[in-house]
């Protein structure tokens, strides 16, 4: 096999085969070290003054306004712990609209007026800090010359220690706001939304005699992302511009075989699983699982529950410590959605329900949820916010990445719906029908038949894959979320259509009250008139089907397959409305997110294409072309010696065969060319439109030359990693 082509792909093969684990020598119980990177309670309640404690405690659990007087003693004790835990600088840690974090680090250090140097830090370099505001996504909401913006403490979340490899660095969560207090961050809108939302769920609590005193979203986002070789990733050019695999031929063995899924972890990646969490424990991430996902080289990793401020924080932590401890493991992370075409892609599963501050899930069913009246209430008025505002939430799931999987027989599909399995839906239907005899939902036991094994608790629903918004016991899961993207908008936006929906729930359950006398019949006369109302949002069936699609339609339910017209969602009436109402975002602050998510996605288009040519013209080409020279050659050899006939001929229509193929791809490298050309304007709207039609086919186009090539070129020729290796090499 001739290695002309190649050197770096066999480079890398050999590389790959001689790794070994990394071993980090843990063996410790996570509890004794868990959150030892973290300003817990616990430190806080060693390191400041009781009054101080308490009341910054009173801020975090309750969502009080922060008693600035307190920030002081809050700055000294944090900058005397992080000393002690060996920090030398502090920065602010923000999420701007990039959709991954951002800081700015400033050391401790300073002069004194005798010229001493000392570590200082006061409750100014605490509360607020001024990064350039100039150089990150605004929409439109900043001038390039107006650089001014702001950076302010976020008491929701805990303060914590990054470790690098010469130091350790104070981490201040925190949000970012512009000169005019603009927002210019994915966090501010999130916790806008929960406190929309604590308002209008306590209105209805107070209606059953609740005695809590705030409400909360809570988050647990189970993480999917792929693993690979680096000496594989360092060789495919689409990988480090795009994140995914622009080109690719199917290998022979893909997940057919349904052997990868919660299959036994290999030994390097298993290590790299037990260096991650032990680096989340130290940071106070409490995550729970991991297991190999369905595709090969694909895993999965998720959480215990926590607030959606602090599970949104922590799902950022996350993904940075995949992409660094996957480094040290000579591994590359791969978070986007889809980078290998054939298999399944990745997404992050969001796990989301309310509570209150006395510990009460307010989407827990309990043994009888035909008799809990108050989680039937709850429970119709998230039904009735998805309904009403199923554009918004896919606006919100909408991204360049993700267009290439929902809807692709892996996820789910693009149109919004519910799932709330055959227990509950036999609930909503009996009220329905105004009868209730019959709609039983208790424990029910599986019997295995076998003496040794247990009995099993079989739950009151199902799970539905397919759905994108599904009820799994005590929470729903908005699965439909990119696996690349924060977790912060689709919940700010969650958040917002249920916290609308309880508003008017709490109005509606009120007048009903004032007509009886009898409470039940009042509560009940409403959540009748919410089943209805919300019945078309309720789907049991396959999400993938082409009879759903056609079913969905008639319902009247958004089928938004690319991101263009999803992100115009946000551009209607309704969605203008319930997030100004909500205070979630201003009205500019709408228009700035619509502008930059669009902008946003035709970058990432423009670079794909970019990539896409790039490899084409120095790689695919001339492999290509080294092919057919070389059987252009045996044919002239065969000739020269006097041969003729079949075997003559065979050769020469093998090379007319990779002559067409050239020329193919020749045409259809034109043929993007000319899509581009036609989707050049300044309308945002028509460009990105045209780059999810025309661009995307005329690369779909130049990618299925690509692949046939692949499989023809001689292997030795072939200098990009294939997905026979790139997958199952580890």
């Amino acid at each position: 096999m001739s290695t002309t082509g190649n050197q770096g792909r066999l480079w890398a093969i050999s590389e790959v085969t001689k790794r070994t684990p990394r071993t980090i020598g843990n063996g410790h119980k996570a509890s004794d070290y868990f959150g030892c990177n973290t300003f817990t309670a616990k430190v806080m309640a060693e390191k400041l003054p009781k009054a101080v404690y308490k009341s910054l405690l009173k801020t975090i659990k309750s969502g009080h306004k922060l008693d600035q007087s307190i920030a002081p003693a809050v700055a000294h004790a944090v900058k005397e712990w992080a000393i002690e835990k060996g920090a030398t600088h502090y920065t602010h840690w923000f999420q701007p609209n990039t959709g991954i974090t951002a800081e700015k680090h400033d050391t401790f250090l300073t002069i004194d007026g005798d010229g001493q140097a000392i570590e200082r830090f006061d409750a100014s370099q605490l509360i607020q800090s001024e990064p350039d505001a100039s150089s990150f996504p605004s929409g439109g909401l900043r001038a390039t010359f107006e650089a001014r913006g702001y950076t302010a403490w976020d008491p929701s979340t805990p303060i914590f220690i990054m470790e690098s490899p010469n130091g350790k660095t104070l981490c201040i969560p925190s949000v970012f706001i512009s000169y005019y207090g603009q927002v210019l961050d994915k966090k501010t809108p999130l916790l806008r939304s929960d406190e929309y939302l604590c308002q209008n769920a306590l209105k209805v609590l107070s209606l059953f005699g609740s005695k809590a005193t705030r409400v909360f979203s809570t988050l647990g986002p189970e993480q999917e992302y792929f693993l690979i070789d680096e000496a594989f990733y360092a060789l495919r050019p689409d990988l480090v511009s795009t994140g995914r695999t622009l080109i690719g031929a199917k290998p022979p063995k893909g997940q057919e075989l349904e052997d990868q899924y919660f299959g036994s972890i290999k030994a390097r990646v298993l290590a790299f699983m037990q260096e991650f969490e032990h680096e989340l424990f130290k940071l106070g991430v409490p995550v729970k699982t991991r297991h190999n996902e369905v595709a090969p080289a694909q895993f999965e990793t998720a959480p215990i529950f926590e607030s959606v401020s602090v599970a949104t924080d922590h799902n950022q932590l996350t993904m940075d410590l995949l992409r660094q401890v996957a480094k040290r493991h000579n591994l590359a992370f791969l978070i986007h959605e889809k980078p290998f075409a054939g298999i399944n892609g990745s997404g992050k599963h969001n796990n989301w329900s309310m509570a209150t501050d006395d510990g009460e899930n307010l989407l827990e069913p309990g043994a009888t949820p035909e008799k809990n009246l108050q989680f039937l209430v709850f429970l119709l008025a998230t039904l009735k916010g998805v309904y009403r505002h199923q554009g918004a939430l896919r606006a919100a799931i909408a991204g360049s990445g993700n267009d290439h999987r929902l809807g692709a027989n892996e996820a789910p599909p693009a149109i919004i719906s519910a799932f709330l399995g055959q227990a509950l839906t036999k609930i909503l239907d009996n009220i329905e029908a105004g009868k209730l005899k019959g709609a039983t939902s208790e424990k029910q036991v599986i019997a295995l038949g076998i003496s040794k094994l247990p009995e099993i608790a079989k739950d009151n629903t199902d799970r539905n894959r397919t759905s994108p918004f599904a009820f799994t016991g005590n929470k729903f899961e908005f699965r439909a979320v990119a696996s690349s993207a924060s977790t912060a908008t689709p919940m700010a936006t969650l958040n917002a259509a249920v916290g609308e929906a309880l508003s008017e729930m709490a109005t509606r359950l009120s007048a009903s009250l004032k007509k009886t006398s009898d409470f039940d019949k009042a509560v009940m006369d409403v959540i009748k008139e919410y089943v209805v109302e919300t019945k078309a949002i309720r789907f049991e069936g396959n999400g993938y089907s082409d009879e759903w699609r056609e079913e969905a339609a008639k319902r009247g339910l958004l089928n938004l397959a690319k991101t263009p017209e999803s992100l115009a969602q946000l551009k209607t009436k309704e969605v203008k409305t319930l997030f100004t109402k909500s205070g979630v975002y201003k009205a500019d602050e709408l228009e700035s997110r619509y502008h930059l998510e669009l902008e946003r996605y035709i970058k990432d288009l423009e670079i794909e294409v970019a990539a896409l040519k790039e490899i084409v013209n120095t790689a695919v080409l001339p492999a290509a072309f080294k092919h057919q020279a070389q059987i252009a050659g045996s044919v002239a050899a065969l000739a020269a010696v006097g041969l003729d006939g079949d075997a003559l001929a065979t050769q020469k229509a093998e090379v007319a065969s990779v002559a067409e193929l050239i020329a193919a791809l020749k045409s259809a490298l034109t043929g993007l060319d000319h899509a581009l050309e036609k989707a050049e304007t300044d309308n945002l709207e028509k460009k990105a439109s045209a780059f999810a039609y025309g661009v995307s086919e005329a690369m779909a186009a130049v990618r299925e030359v690509c692949d046939k090539l692949e499989l023809v070129v001689e292997d030795g020729l072939w200098p990009l990693p294939k997905y026979r290796e790139m997958l199952f090499l580890f």
